[in-house]
């Protein structure tokens, strides 16, 4: 009886922990694990996080992407959508660190076996802060999570005042997979970026979604200014799907955008599926592409 309520009281911290810092960063309960928290983050872009925090980790995931340099010969638990569930509890952690995204995937995994977690938002640049706020909160960082708060209010201050009084262009973004592609929204990291750069998404923020169906006749209508092209995987082949769509399906080529030559493709080692630390390029980049022919 004793194991059940212990298993028992071990899943219900899992699941209010992760649902309290997913929704409320902010307000998430502040009280130390420990002086030395063991935590495992499962994408690169926490543990980039987890870097200039100064926390240690015991355990990251398996990634072809640099890791800072502290935590390059850590254990490994596998890949950010499918981690070892073995090797996370026997690295006996206070704490999981994983993306909101996967919330719904890997929350029920993690509480199965019994560990905690916490879902940070890295749909948003914006989100990325909160949680760092919060985590410095929770992790006693409080002077680390406040110096990267003003750095970012100081470069958003500046890099908005560079278009202030330009008129906002309009935006299509296209997120493509190998053989499709869907519209990114607001909602997603990469639209997020584009509101931040001051353009404005010809489907907003998708009533919440980060990325939509819609068909060119639908696009059409909405005649953005400028279309971006995102890759959500292997890039190469995804540029070449756009290139044969864009070349191949005649209605591309009544659109305002490409007749005025203002159709670009993304870098995704700066446009990617999480926030990180790159935003400042990737902002750089997207204010040339949607206020550099002004």
């Amino acid at each position: 009886m004793k194991k059940l309520l212990s298993l028992a009281l071990a899943l219900a911290m899992a699941f209010s922990l992760a649902a309290c810092v997913d929704q409320h960063p902010e307000q998430q309960n502040t009280e130390a694990v420990s002086e030395n928290p063991r935590l495992i983050a499962t994408s690169p872009a926490i543990a980039q996080i987890c870097a200039k925090l100064n926390l240690e980790l015991v355990g990251v995931c398996q990634t072809t992407s640099t890791l800072p340099e502290q935590y390059q010969n850590i254990e490994t638990v596998g890949m950010p959508m499918n981690p070892d569930l073995e090797k996370l509890k026997s690295l006996n952690p206070d704490y999981i660190l994983s993306p909101s995204t996967l919330q719904n995937d890997l929350q029920p995994k993690y509480a199965g076996i019994g560990e905690a977690a916490l879902f940070l938002n890295l749909k948003s640049v914006d989100g990325m802060y909160t949680a760092i706020k919060g985590l410095g909160e929770k992790f006693n960082r409080q002077a680390e999570a406040q110096e990267m708060l003003a750095e970012f209010d100081s470069f958003m201050e500046d890099f908005k005042k560079q278009t202030e009084g330009k008129e906002a262009p309009t935006v299509l973004v296209l997120m493509g997979l190998p053989g499709s592609y869907i519209v990114a929204t607001d909602s997603s990291y990469v639209g997020s970026l584009v509101n931040l750069a001051g353009g404005i998404n010809v489907y907003g923020d998708g009533g919440g979604e980060e990325f939509l169906t819609a068909n060119t006749e639908d696009m059409k209508l909405k005649e953005p200014d400028i279309i971006l092209r995102a890759a959500h995987a292997m890039p190469d082949e995804v540029k070449d799907m756009f290139n044969k769509e864009f070349s191949e399906n005649d209605i591309w080529k009544h659109f305002k955008a490409v007749e005025n030559g203002r159709v670009y493709d993304l870098d995704p080692a700066l446009f990617n599926m999480s926030a990180n630390f790159s935003y400042p390029e990737a902002l750089t980049v997207l204010q040339d592409m949607l206020y550099g022919e002004q």
